[in-house]
């Protein structure tokens, strides 16, 4: 009854069955990870925006990576924006997904050391090779309070560093690259700064980082798992179709017996 298993047809299905469970299965797993992933970071950005502020020397230092359990930790330092060798990052989107330029400020510490601070959001000007208008940072010794952040890099965030761009325009937040234009110790990393608050005048300053949603990488999970389930029920059912219809194929086209005249 069975033997139509062995034909081409079946066999190619049945190759493909066992093909698709163990990967709607490995999928399960990738999205539960995924969502394991997201519950942990937003367990760590909210324990470190909730956590005390400190200078911002006891978490990093020239040459310094910051590591992940330092993300958004809230940090503070002292000194002056240094304006004449302030840049800005191309590329960069507000909160409405506008294209604009997140603005970089060295801040320079009382012991000569500087700290980058990204201040924030401006529009592009109508030229992208112009630099665009910034508003000028506050003047003489400022405390700024930001959350700490890692050098960006390539590998990392996936923007290219591109070469041969307009004066004072760079792609990457990278403390070893202003270090080497600046000819001055950096430290590690860098702050997104929440305070003092630009006002009305801008830079439009960053966001605090989203930790109150998970995403539906869970549901994805269960989903694709319910998949791998359905294949094998799905491939039986099928096969029980398959019989059926050969069997009763087969009495249709069997011949009634002949009865002898009396």
């Amino acid at each position: 009854m069975y033997r139509f298993l062995l034909t081409r047809q079946w066999v190619t299905l049945t190759l493909l069955a066992l093909v698709l469970i163990p990967t709607m299965v490995e999928l399960g797993f990738w999205q539960f990870h995924r969502h394991q992933h997201r519950v942990e970071q937003n367990g760590l950005i909210a324990r470190n925006l909730d956590a005390a502020p400190v200078p911002v020397e006891e978490l990093t230092s020239p040459g310094h990576t910051v590591p992940r359990a330092d993300y958004w930790r809230t940090v503070t330092a002292t000194g002056t924006f240094d304006t004449g060798h302030e840049v800005v990052v191309r590329r960069r989107t507000n909160a409405d997904d506008r294209v604009g330029f997140h603005v970089l400020s060295p801040l320079v510490l009382s012991d000569g050391r500087v700290v980058l601070v990204n201040r924030g959001w401006v529009p592009a000007a109508d030229d992208q090779k112009a630099f665009p208008e910034v508003p000028a940072p506050p003047r003489g010794a400022v405390t700024v309070t930001g959350r700490l952040k890692a050098d960006e890099t390539t590998g990392a965030s996936g923007i290219r560093d591109l070469a041969g761009l307009p004066p004072r325009q760079v792609m990457l937040i990278n403390s070893g690259q202003q270090a080497e234009l600046l000819d001055r110790e950096v430290l590690g990393g860098y702050l997104e700064q929440t305070a003092p608050a630009s006002g009305d005048a801008g830079p439009e300053q960053i966001p605090a980082p989203d930790h109150g949603s998970i995403g539906a990488h869970m549901a994805y999970a269960v989903q694709w798992w319910l998949f791998a389930a359905a294949v094998p029920l799905g491939w039986v059912i099928l096969v029980r179709r398959e019989k059926r219809d050969r069997a009763a194929a087969s009495g249709q086209n069997t011949p009634e017996p002949v009865t002898a005249a009396a």
